[in-house]
């Protein structure tokens, strides 16, 4: 059964305002919500806003991320 979020079409956003995502990301990357440019990204997929953080955020923490919002 797929989760409720495939992160290549789901908003930053859509995932901010879900409590169970919001809680993942942040568990794991906790400066996220409040970046300087969370209100950009936050219409963006987070597949791509992931991408464009490039070796920001370490690729294991991407992985964790991916992985466990997946599973929601």
């Amino acid at each position: 059964m797929a989760g409720r979020f495939d992160l290549e079409t789901t908003t930053l956003g859509t995932l901010l305002d879900d409590p169970d995502a919001r809680s993942i990301i942040v568990e794991l990357v906790p400066e996220l919500p409040d970046h300087p440019m969370i209100g950009f990204a936050k219409g963006m997929p987070a597949a791509a806003v992931l991408k464009m953080a490039g070796g920001q955020i370490p690729a294991d923490v991407v992985e964790q991320l991916q992985t466990r919002i997946a599973a929601l």
